[in-house]
């Protein structure tokens, strides 16, 4: 039995749901009569057009919330919105993450490194995931089980790392990695009962990894639908014991 079926009304929230990733995550979650609330941020109105326009359908249990996680303040309101509502979350995904923009490109070589680009991978990667365990403790802390995932990467894994290259990427992953591993330390003194994990998708069919799926086998190339299962397999099954850890989709823990 899945933690979500011990829990009555389940309180979510989706960080990053306007596209990829965390749209299907609000929309998984949607499907699920226990989930009682989701609460799903977006940075921009006009990227989020498709997660608003769920909100006609579902505007009992789907709040949208404007939030750019680079902006403590923005994060500070839309904690304080969720806590008007309800004074509980059960399970929080952070799917926000940065691997190109029009000026920024996963770096190639040493030549290629810029400290502005660097730091914008840090801000959106890993800094912004830290802020977000600081502001949401309250809602966490609660005698219910509840689990505060990140979406992290494979690539971040320094174990794993033979190919090089995309050192701002790899690096801002890694350092989420340690912030959820050190933040879930802190959690387990102030409250034991939220786990907080980082987890590979795979490669998923989003506009994050669409230059550089040329590559990739079709077996390998999971969808949107297919990754947010997978997902939500992994957080169901997860124990008291795997706080602090780094697990691929399939279940198994990745390397350092």
């Amino acid at each position: 039995m899945s933690f979500i079926d011990e829990i009555n009304p389940v309180n979510t929230l989706i960080v990053g749901a306007n596209q990829g990733i965390g749209l299907g995550f609000a929309k998984k979650l949607l499907q699920d009569e226990k989930i009682a609330k989701i609460y799903a941020t977006y940075r921009q109105k006009n990227a989020a057009e498709e997660l608003l326009s769920l909100v006609d359908k579902h505007s009992d249990k789907l709040i949208c919330l404007e939030m750019d996680i680079t902006d403590e303040l923005q994060i500070v309101e839309a904690v304080q919105k969720i806590r008007n509502q309800v004074d509980k979350l059960h399970l929080v995904v952070n799917c926000v993450g940065l691997l190109h923009e029009e000026t920024l490109q996963p770096e190639k070589s040493l030549r290629e490194i810029n400290s502005e680009n660097l730091l914008r991978y840090f801000q959106i990667n890993s800094i912004g995931a830290i802020l977000l365990a600081k502001h949401l403790l309250p809602l966490l802390r609660h005698r219910e089980r509840s689990v505060f995932a990140s979406i992290s990467a494979k690539l971040g894994s320094i174990g794993d790392n033979q190919l090089g290259g995309w050192y701002g990427y790899r690096a801002s992953k890694a350092a989420l990695n340690m912030f959820m591993r050190t933040a879930a330390i802190e959690y387990k003194r102030s409250c034991p009962k939220a786990l907080i994990v980082t987890l590979h998708p795979g490669t998923t069919d989003t506009r994050l990894s669409r230059p550089f799926q040329k590559n990739v086998p079709a077996e390998k190339l999971f969808s949107v639908e297919r990754t947010v299962s997978q997902l939500l397999a992994v957080i169901e099954q997860l124990q008291e014991s795997d706080s602090g850890q780094f697990f691929s989709w399939d279940g198994s823990r990745l390397p350092w």
